[in-house]
């Protein structure tokens, strides 16, 4: 028996509106949510093992330049996910949903086990991380076209007044996949030596990708066509070329424009920020124990996922567009003091160290160098110190000066790390955090925080794209703003971030960044977005 009136190809006289059954609408949930898992999963793998390929897929020599890098090329796969947003979004438009986020499926699962079996740095030289970048940039391009396709396929597939619940099921994939990302992680450090992980070990999370890869495909494969894109077939409806269609359509372009300016760019910096950065900030800069770290990072992950569907739910009742510029607005206010928080209730040590104890350095050759390995006196001390995640400020002395560096009080003249190491030891600067002293439940408090203001977004913002926007139109128009506000604004924040820490010496100054964004998004939101859960999507 048919779920649809009308499904697939075989659409063609009945094309009045008809909604999916129950059931089959569940059905979509779980093959759409199940394929998103995969690609998220896959993306995130990366970025829960950065400092192991900042270790062996860059040359030695500058530890904060590898990191960059590692992030950077992390950020690599967001920065293409527009352009995926194009290609499968003119396929997903000209052709239909389904078979394109099918294929972004097998793409995003082919690129992700191919990095699982690269060659290293001291194998191949430079060409490692130039496929790294190319498998990396692989898998944004899949990215590009699987939140649309699955965003449209799902949200077309709903039935009125269920939008947002419906499509809140896809978001906590997200969550869930970067949950399972740090379980699997994990878990493979804990069954092998430190050596054994940094030699082969780190393949294994890559490669096992496989068994998601069969199974998505083969619960996507069993779906039918969206019924609105089946009655926009059978009337002769489809767009020629939906790029140009999109770009050249005056109120179409005005709403890409809100979108990208708006949430989109909010909930990058927010999955950023809540994702990514809080869990980096937590090990690498408050040195808690990798494996404590990820224990309180998925604490928080588990207990904030039920808030995608809450909001998701809660905007179908009220509305969707107070919701998330809500979130914006909280997030601007509440960012800087929260990760103030993480530093008193993870590392009381290092916080106390910091307000107690100055440090400066003075030198006349320093310049900020993010990739290249750091050549001078000036530029190996303050290399050092950002190395170590503390905060420093700086000060230039005349020409020909040599460097110092003043750690309480206690002068050191040129470049002595171990001096410079031993002066703060001194000072009582912990090398590593008292996991005695760090507050687990208030950190986990504060980690879920971060990641429920995202949820605020992320779970209506699927059904809102999709309201957004005509359906002869929509999976490329959903997904070009989408990808560059939540790609590039957020893609690239830890490493902006990173880097504006470095640049200036302080571990909080890079956070004014999301914190701009955020209020940009929260006036544009309040200004601009019109509310669209009673928009039809026919």
């Amino acid at each position: 028996m048919s779920n649809l009136v009308e499904t697939g190809e075989n659409a063609g006289l009945d094309v009045t509106p008809i909604t999916p059954s129950r059931s089959y609408e569940k059905r979509t949930i779980i093959a759409s949510s199940f394929g998103a898992l995969l690609e998220w999963y896959d993306l995130y793998i990366y970025a829960a093992l950065t400092a192991t390929f900042a270790e062996l897929f860059f040359p030695p020599g500058n530890e904060v330049a590898a990191t960059l890098a590692s992030l950077a090329i992390f950020g690599a796969a967001f920065i293409l996910r527009p352009i995926g947003a194009l290609v499968f979004g003119y396929f997903g438009d000209r052709y239909g949903r389904k078979r394109t986020f099918l294929a972004t499926i097998w793409l995003m699962g082919v690129a992700t086990v191919g990095i699982g079996l690269l060659p290293t740095y001291s194998q191949i030289g430079l060409l490692a991380p130039v496929l790294l970048v190319t498998l990396r940039l692989a898998q944004g391009l899949a990215l590009g076209g699987e939140v649309g396709g699955a965003a449209t396929y799902l949200t077309e597939n709903a039935a009125p007044g269920r939008r947002g619940l419906a499509t809140s099921w896809l978001q906590t994939t997200a969550t869930i996949g970067l949950l399972l990302s740090i379980v699997v992680v994990t878990v493979v450090r804990l069954s092998m030596d430190s050596a054994s992980f940094s030699a082969w070990g780190w393949r294994i999370p890559f490669v096992l990708s496989v068994i998601l890869l069969a199974v998505s495909v083969y619960l996507r494969r069993g779906l039918s066509e969206s019924p609105v894109f089946a009655r926009m077939k059978s009337k002769g409806q489809v767009s020629d070329n939906p790029i140009t269609a999109s770009l050249s359509n005056g109120r179409n372009v005005r709403n890409m424009f809100i979108l990208l300016f708006s949430v989109a760019s909010g909930v990058g910096v927010l999955y950023g920020v809540g994702h990514f950065y809080s869990a980096y900030f937590l090990a690498n800069t408050l040195k808690v124990e990798p494996t404590t770290a990820n224990i309180l990072m998925s604490c928080a992950l588990i207990l904030a996922t039920p808030f995608y569907v809450l909001f998701g739910w809660l905007s179908d009742k009220i509305g969707r567009k107070w919701i998330m510029v809500s979130a914006c607005l909280l997030a601007a206010v509440t960012t800087q003091p929260v990760f103030k928080a993480l530093t008193h209730f993870a590392n009381p040590v290092l916080e106390r160290f910091q307000s107690e104890n100055a440090i400066v350095v003075e030198g006349s050759d320093c310049s900020f160098r993010l990739f290249s390995p750091a050549l001078t006196p000036c530029d190996k001390a303050r290399n050092f110190l950002n190395g170590l995640g503390v905060t420093y400020a700086f000060k230039e002395t005349p020409a020909g000066s040599p460097v110092s560096v003043e750690v309480a009080g206690s002068r050191i003249n040129g470049f002595d790390p171990a001096a410079i190491k031993g002066a703060m030891k001194q000072a009582g600067w912990p090398e590593a955090a008292d996991l005695s002293q760090v507050n687990r439940p208030v950190v986990v408090l504060l980690l879920w925080y971060l990641v429920v203001l995202l949820t605020m977004v992320y779970g209506p913002i699927v059904s809102f794209m999709v309201e957004l926007f005509p359906a002869h139109l929509r999976y490329t128009s959903l997904s070009l703003p989408f990808h560059i506000g939540s790609g590039w604004f957020g893609g690239m924040l830890p490493f902006v971030l990173t880097s504006i820490n470095a640049s200036y010496g302080s571990i909080y100054a890079g956070l004014w960044y999301p914190v701009i964004i955020l209020l940009v998004s929260f006036i544009v939101g309040a200004l601009f977005i019109r509310e669209t859960r009673q928009n039809s999507i026919d």
